[in-house]
């Protein structure tokens, strides 16, 4: 029996958190005894998940599988879990793995734990603690199905090198026509920048920097820090900025080391869509914005003033260091 996850990957690369899933499943494979093994999908170098503790990877190469189809991914997920006898699927909270969880645990007649935010609590019975509510709150789940599917919070566990080796091996699972039913006409990509997904670091702007003109001051920051550029509902509505920058609970949640907030009022939906951040910086020229209740450090005062003179003190900071 072994653990088997499905690691994330963008034109053959994969993203950081297949490494975080990788690090987690691993360590969870020492609890129960067994190994982990990784389905990828049309991914280069597969050895790299070695590092983080996968023994095996089964490696998906198909054309058909070049855009992201969440009906023929979730039947290569469970053809790879038959394959290999498993009980726990592991896959990760980004979007598509958000459409993937369900499709997967249907076709598996298993449990599913969405926003797992660590370890599971006990093997027998099967429990793990979950954000819920917008992360205002957790709650325990137990899991009875023979076969259970988690859905790893993401940036809630870390990223951790181990020993070892990945054998890889070409799986090759049988696709008809009916998981391609939906079909991708188009996909734009930011290119160029990092991405909100991989983001260790966000740089948000709202309304209050007044137009995109003023966006500039944004990107050095971001530059600095080796941050995405991010913003809210109502910038990316007015064309401000591109909607898959738009973060929040109806756009993209984040859950960053450092997410830098500045002219955003910090409406509901933001906030719970950033809410799972470690660390936020607010800046914001009306002190009762609601923001500051959230926030872990506040400064109140002009962005055009206050960001220009934060990016130069930074970049002196990492001159000298």
């Amino acid at each position: 029996m072994s653990i088997l996850i499905y690691a994330e990957s963008a034109e053959g690369k994969f993203k950081k958190v297949a490494f975080e899933l990788a690090s987690y499943g691993k360590k969870v494979a020492e609890a129960l005894g067994t190994t982990v093994t990784a389905v990828t999908v049309n991914a280069s170098d597969v050895s790299e998940l070695g590092k983080y503790g996968v023994d095996k990877v089964l490696k998906v190469t198909n054309d058909k599988l070049g855009s992201f189809n969440a009906k023929a991914y979730a039947d290569v997920i469970k053809q790879a879990a038959a394959k290999e006898n498993v009980k726990l699927v592991l896959l990760s909270s980004t979007t598509d793995s958000l459409y993937l969880a369900p499709l997967v645990a249907v076709g598996l007649n298993a449990g599913y734990a969405s926003n797992v935010v660590g370890l599971p609590l006990s093997t027998s019975p099967f429990q793990v603690k979950r954000n819920a509510f917008s992360m205002k709150a957790f709650n325990v789940t137990e899991i009875a199905t023979d076969v259970k599917v988690l859905g790893l919070a993401k940036n809630s566990y870390g990223v951790f090198e181990s020993t070892g080796n990945a054998a890889a091996e070409d799986f090759s699972p049988s696709l008809n026509d009916a998981d391609f039913s939906v079909k991708t006409e188009s996909v734009e990509k930011a290119s160029g920048k990092v991405t909100i997904a991989d983001a260790e670091v966000v740089v948000s702007g709202g309304r209050g920097l007044k137009g995109p003109e003023n966006w500039g001051m944004l990107e050095d920051l971001a530059a600095t820090l080796g941050a995405a550029t991010a913003c809210s509902k109502p910038v990316s509505d007015l064309g401000w900025r591109p909607h898959s920058e738009h973060v929040g609970q109806t756009g993209k949640p984040v859950a960053t080391n450092l997410y830098v907030a500045v002219g955003i009022s910090g409406a509901i939906q933001h906030i719970a869509g950033i809410n799972a951040s470690k660390v936020k910086l607010v800046i914001n020229s009306d002190p009762e914005a609601p923001f500051f209740k959230v926030a872990d450090y506040g400064v109140v005062g002009d962005a055009f003033e206050i960001v220009p003179k934060l990016n130069e003190k930074l970049k002196a900071f990492k001159a000298n260091n």
